[in-house]
C-alpha cells in the first residue's frame, strides 16, 4: 500500500518534477500542446542531426510501470522456455506480484531484499542505486550496486539456462557484502502464512519441493520465512530461487563454484544464440548492445513455439499483426527457424469479429518468410492453416462492392466499420499470396489469385479515394470508409483519433498506395503537422485509470512510418525515430519497453510505461536499425523485390576517419548478405568488401557513404574498374556479382 501512495503522490507532484530540458529547448508540456515534433524539428537543426545523445538529454529515461512494486520487472528466462521469472530493476525483488487483472500470468513466491540493520529495500533510494546493467552490455546477467548508509552491497542475477533449472525458472543470485561483518542482508519470502522449513541448505514448502537453496553465507530464521546473512559472512553470498517449485533432487546447491559454472553456461548459451544469426557491428557501441540485447529479449519472451506479445502480465499472449513484427525481426536477423517453428501457431490463434485484420497480417507474414527463405516445404506443411485465411477473405467480399464487412476498428475499437486497413491489407496478403503460390508451382491457384488481387487493389484505392476528407489540409485518410470518422485535430485530443494514428501504420505499410503516392504523402504530413508524432514516435491519448499522464508515446507501431520514410530515402527524419527510440523509447542499458510510455516524467529519475517487456516494441527497433544498413525493396510495384540499398540511411558518425561497419550473413530478400566497410578519411579514402547475395541477385545494387559533413567522394572503383556515380554519395553497384571491392577516393575541407 505505501508503494501504491509513492505512486500516486509522484503523479501529485509531477509537475513541480519536471524539469526542463537543457538550453532553450521546449518542456515536455510545450512538447505536448504543440501540433508539430518540437523535439524533432530541434534535433533535425542540429549541425550534427539526430543523435543519441540529444535526446536521451530531453527527459528522464523509462522506468517505472503501473503496479505497486512501481519499478519495471526484469523477465528473466532461458530461450524459448515457458517459465519466466521476474527481478524488480531496483533489485528490491525477485517474483514481485502486482496482484491486478493486468498483471496476470504472474508466477512464483516474492523474495524481498533487504539491507542494513534497519531493513532498507534494495534500491529503494534511487540516488544511491548504479544500475540495473548488463553484463558485457547485453548479456542478461544482471547487475546492481547499492549504497546504504555508507556500506555498498552488489546484487547480481540471471535465469539459469541449463535443464531442469530453466524449466523452474531458477534464478542464480549473487550478493556482494561490505568486508564489515556487521553488515547484513535479508531475503523474506513473501508467501502469506505459510510456513516454510530450511534444511541443509534448501529451503522447502508444504508438499516437500524446494523454493530456493543457499549457501552457507546464510542463516534461515525460522516463523519470518527469512534468509540472513550471518554475522561472520564471506563477501559473496549465493542463493538459488525456483520460480517453480522444484523436487528436491533437481535442486542445484548454491555455492561460489556452481554459481561461475551456470554463469558462464548463460553466457554461452546467449552468445550462441546470437551468433547463429546475422552480426551487425557500427562504431557505436551502446546501439551494438541494443540489438543484441532486443533479440536476447524477444527470445525470453518467446515461450516455446508462442512468440507472444510480452510476458508474465496479460499481453502473454499472440496478436496477429504485433507478433508478426516480432517474428519479422527474427528472420531478418538471421532467426529464421525460431521464426519457422512459431508460424503455425499464430496461424492457429484467432479473434473474434476481427478475423479479416488477422487473416491478412498472418498471409503477409508467411509470404514474408517465405521471400526470406523460400522454405517450400513450410508453406505446403501448413496450407490448410493459410488455405483458410485465403477462403475467408475471399468469401467475405462482397459482391457488388468488392470490398469486407464491417467488423471492429481495431482491437481496442468495437465500432464495427467498412476498413480501409482491413481491405488494403487483405488485398496485400492475396497479392503476395499468389506470388508464393506462383513461386512453388502451384500456376493455377496463384492466377486466380493475382487476378482478384489485381481488382481487388483497384476497389480498395478507389474507396480511399472517396473517403479522403479534403476540406482539410493535408488531407485526412480515414480508416472508416463510410464517413463515421471525424477528422481528429489534434491527433490525440480523441480516444479515437489516437487510434486512427496507431491503426493508420498499417494502412501506411499495407503497399495498396505506393510509398511516394500523393496518399502516402497526405497520411504522413497529416501525422507531422497535427500532433501525431513526439520525437518521430507514434503519439497516443492512454486512459487515466492506468496513467498519471494520458498524453503518451506508443512507438511499436511507428515502425511502418520509420520504414516508409527510409524507403522514400527522408532519412534524417528516420533517424530521429531510430535514435529517440534508443534514447527515450526504452530503459537506459537493459533497453525494455512496453506498449507505450509517458511523455512528461513522474519524477527526476524516470518515466512510466505499460507491461514491459514488449517484442513489437523490439522488434520496431530492429527493423529500423537494420534498414539503416540493408535495405531490399520493391521498387516498381510488382511485388517483388528488385532493389538492394545498402548502407543507405546510417549515421553521418559512424563513418567518421576510423569508422568500420561489418554486416555478416544477414538475411535479404536475394539471399544472404556480407560487407565491411572501413573509412579512412585522413589518406583519403573510404573501403568497402561485399559478398553479394547470389540465391536471386537483386536487378539493382546502390551503395552509399554518408561521410561526415565537409567530407565528398571525387571517384570510385570496384574491383579497380570505375564506377557509375548516382549522386556525390551513392555507387551503382548493379553491374556486380559474388565478392567485391570498392574503394572511394574523398576529399574534405578539414586538413
Amino acid at each position: 500500500m505505501a508503494r501504491h501512495v509513492q505512486f500516486l503522490l509522484l503523479g501529485v507532484f509531477a509537475a513541480v518534477a519536471t524539469a526542463a530540458p537543457a538550453g532553450d529547448l521546449p518542456t515536455p508540456e510545450q512538447v505536448i500542446a504543440a501540433k508539430t515534433d518540437l523535439w524533432a524539428d530541434a534535433a533535425l537543426a542540429r549541425p550534427g542531426g539526430p543523435t543519441y545523445e540529444f535526446f536521451a538529454g530531453l527527459v528522464p529515461p523509462l522506468r517505472y510501470v503501473d503496479a505497486d512494486f512501481l519499478h519495471y520487472p526484469l523477465v528473466l528466462s532461458a530461450p524459448g522456455s515457458a517459465a519466466k521469472a521476474r527481478l524488480l530493476s531496483n533489485g528490491s525483488a525477485i517474483n514481485a506480484l502486482a496482484r491486478i487483472p493486468v498483471w496476470q500470468n504472474e508466477s512464483g513466491t516474492p523474495v524481498l531484499v533487504h539491507v542494513g540493520d534497519d531493513r532498507d529495500a534494495f534500491g529503494s533510494d534511487l540516488a544511491s542505486l548504479d544500475g540495473p546493467h548488463y553484463a558485457d552490455g547485453f548479456l542478461p546477467i544482471i547487475q546492481l550496486r547499492y549504497a546504504h548508509k555508507g556500506a555498498s552491497y552488489g546484487q547480481e542475477a540471471f535465469a539459469a539456462t541449463e535443464s531442469p533449472l530453466a524449466a523452474a525458472a531458477a534464478v542464480c543470485l549473487r550478493f556482494e557484502l561490505p568486508t564489515d561483518d556487521r553488515a547484513r542482508i535479508d531475503l523474506r519470502f513473501d508467501n502469506g502464512d505459510e510456513l516454510y522449513t530450511a534444511k541443509n541448505g534448501r529451503i522447502s514448502n508444504k508438499e516437500g519441493k524446494a523454493l530456493a537453496t543457499y549457501d552457507e553465507s546464510w542463516d534461515w530464521v525460522p516463523g519470518r520465512n527469512m534468509l540472513l546473512t550471518k554475522t561472520a559472512h564471506a563477501a559473496a553470498a549465493y542463493v538459488n530461487v525456483f520460480t517453480h517449485p522444484i523436487d528436491p533432487s533437481a535442486a542445484a546447491p548454491a555455492s561460489a563454484d556452481g554459481y561461475r559454472a551456470r554463469r558462464d553456461a548463460c553466457g554461452k548459451c546467449w552468445r550462441d544464440l546470437l551468433a547463429a544469426g546475422a552480426t551487425f557491428d557500427v562504431p557505436e557501441p551502446y546501439v551494438n548492445n541494443a540489438w543484441r540485447s532486443l533479440l536476447v529479449g524477444t527470445h525470453a519472451i518467446l515461450s516455446g513455439d508462442q512468440l507472444n506479445y510480452s510476458a508474465s502480465n496479460q499481453y502473454a499472449r499472440k496478436y496477429a499483426h504485433e507478433s508478426g513484427e516480432a517474428l519479422r525481426s527474427l528472420l531478418l536477423f538471421g532467426h529464421a527457424q525460431t521464426a519457422a517453428r512459431t508460424i503455425p501457431s499464430l496461424f492457429v490463434y484467432r479473434r473474434r469479429n476481427i478475423e479479416y485484420h488477422d487473416g491478412a497480417f498472418k498471409l503477409r507474414l508467411l509470404a514474408d518468410y517465405y521471400f526470406v527463405t523460400r522454405d517450400k516445404e513450410l508453406v505446403r506443411n501448413t496450407r490448410p492453416l493459410w488455405q483458410k485465411e485465403i477462403d475467408l477473405i475471399l468469401g467475405g467480399r462482397d459482391k457488388s462492392t468488392g470490398l469486407l464487412p464491417r467488423e471492429k476498428y481495431c482491437s481496442d475499437i468495437d465500432t464495427r466499420i467498412r476498413s480501409n486497413n482491413a481491405n488494403a491489407n487483405c488485398w496485400r496478403g492475396l497479392r503476395d499470396m499468389a506470388l508464393v503460390l506462383e513461386d512453388v508451382g502451384e500456376t493455377e491457384q496463384a492466377q486466380r489469385l493475382s487476378a482478384i488481387a489485381a481488382e481487388y487493389r483497384k476497389q480498395v484505392l478507389a474507396f480511399i479515394d472517396k473517403s479522403t476528407v479534403r476540406t482539410v489540409d493535408p488531407p485526412f485518410v480515414p480508416i472508416a470508409i463510410d464517413g463515421e470518422e471525424p477528422v481528429p485535430s489534434p491527433i490525440t485530443a480523441t480516444r479515437l483519433g489516437s487510434y486512427w494514428n496507431l491503426v493508420v501504420q498499417s494502412l501506411l505499410g499495407s503497399g495498396v498506395f505506393t510509398y511516394d503516392s500523393q496518399t502516402a504523402t497526405n497520411i504522413i504530413r497529416y501525422m507531422q503537422t497535427n500532433g501525431g508524432l513526439c520525437m518521430g514516435m507514434i503519439r497516443v491519448q492512454s486512459a487515466r485509470g492506468t496513467w498519471i499522464n494520458t498524453q503518451n508515446i506508443d512507438d511499436l507501431y511507428g515502425v511502418r512510418y520509420n520504414l516508409l520514410l527510409l524507403q522514400r530515402d527522408e532519412v534524417d527524419r528516420a533517424l530521429v525515430s531510430f535514435y529517440a527510440k534508443l534514447a527515450q523509447g526504452m530503459t537506459r542499458e537493459t533497453f525494455y519497453d512496453g506498449e507505450s510510455s509517458s511523455i512528461v516524467p513522474l519524477d527526476r529519475f524516470g518515466r512510466q510505461m505499460y507491461l514491459p517487456p514488449n517484442s513489437a516494441a523490439n522488434a520496431s527497433f530492429l527493423l529500423t536499425f537494420r534498414n539503416l544498413l540493408v535495405q531490399d525493396w520493391d521498387m516498381d510495384d510488382d511485388g517483388k523485390p528488385e532493389t538492394l540499398r545498402l548502407l543507405y540511411a546510417t549515421p553521418r558518425q559512424w563513418l567518421a576517419d576510423g569508422g568500420t561497419i561489418k554486416i555478416k550473413d544477414a538475411s535479404t530478400a536475394f539471399g544472404p548478405l556480407s560487407l565491411t566497410s572501413h573509412a579512412e578519411l585522413a589518406a583519403g579514402q573510404i573501403t568497402a568488401d561485399l559478398t553479394l547475395p547470389s540465391r536471386q541477385p537483386p536487378a539493382k545494387i546502390l551503395i552509399r557513404f554518408r561521410l561526415p559533413g565537409g567530407y565528398k567522394i571525387t571517384s570510385a572503383a570496384a574491383d579497380d574498374h570505375p564506377v557509375r556515380m548516382i549522386d556525390p554519395e551513392t555507387l551503382d553497384l548493379s553491374p556486380y556479382h559474388g565478392q567485391v571491392h570498392v574503394r572511394a577516393t574523398t576529399a574534405g575541407l578539414h586538413p
